[in-house]
């Protein structure tokens, strides 16, 4: 199965690069995406043009694939599933939750010069980035790009109501699953609320598990392809 691999905030598509060949040795076909405005240059990038490149690897896969949407990048594996209900097998979700209609799509830092740079770690700090060493912290900020502001402060639109027949794996990492239905169950993610076929597998990891895990963050994704 194609398995299409979108970062969260401030990623390229490299960020895969340690799950990649594990998804491939156990059979999948892993697509790592490099987002518009996120490792192309295009800092004019938007919301929809992000969504169009996810879109396109949708539609240019031969079968129906798992998209994979971590962090921030929940929501826009989540509008895949809007778009294309009838083409997206799964939707996995690492970390992270789907914005709702009408809310911002990663508007959570502060902007400069028409972008959202990196925040350095100290919001991070805990459960986050506790299994990333000071090499790894220095890495991950040397290679952060900034992201454009009409993606973080794109609005989120959501418009056909199948793609709450979109079966949904959500990825516990810094979080349990336990600690995740609280969340569902209370309200905080309404999206998720709604949806028919929703499982919760967990990942003893930081917030990014493809550095710090990423066997058995494979391993997890070619289950949830698999199932």
């Amino acid at each position: 199965m194609d398995i299409l691999l979108i970062a969260g905030l401030w990623l390229d598509g490299s960020a895969w690069d340690d799950v990649v060949p594990e998804l491939t040795a156990l059979g999948h076909h892993p697509v790592p995406l490099t987002l518009p405005g996120q490792g192309d240059g295009d800092t004019s990038a938007t919301l929809d043009d992000q969504l169009g490149a996810v879109l396109a690897a949708v539609d240019a896969a031969p079968g129906k694939p798992l998209v994979v949407g971590h962090s921030a990048a929940a929501t826009l594996a989540w509008l895949a599933a809007d778009a294309r209900p009838e083409k997206v097998a799964k939707v996995a979700l690492v970390g992270g939750f789907p914005s709702a209609h009408g809310q911002a799509y990663a508007d959570y830092f502060a902007m400069e010069g028409g972008a959202m740079p990196f925040p350095g770690w100290d919001p991070f700090e805990g459960a986050d980035a506790a299994d990333l060493d000071q090499q790894a912290r220095d890495r991950f900020a040397s290679a952060a790009v900034p992201v454009p502001e009409g993606v973080a402060k794109g609005v989120v639109r959501l418009t056909d109501e199948r793609r709450f027949d979109v079966p949904v794996v959500v990825v516990c990492p810094e979080f349990t699953p336990a600690q995740a239905k609280e969340l569902v169950a209370a309200g905080d993610s309404p999206e998720l609320a709604r949806a028919a076929r929703l499982e919760y597998v967990d990942l003893d990891s930081g917030h990014w598990p493809m550095a710090t895990r990423p066997r058995e963050l494979a391993r997890v994704l070619a289950e949830a392809a698999n199932s």
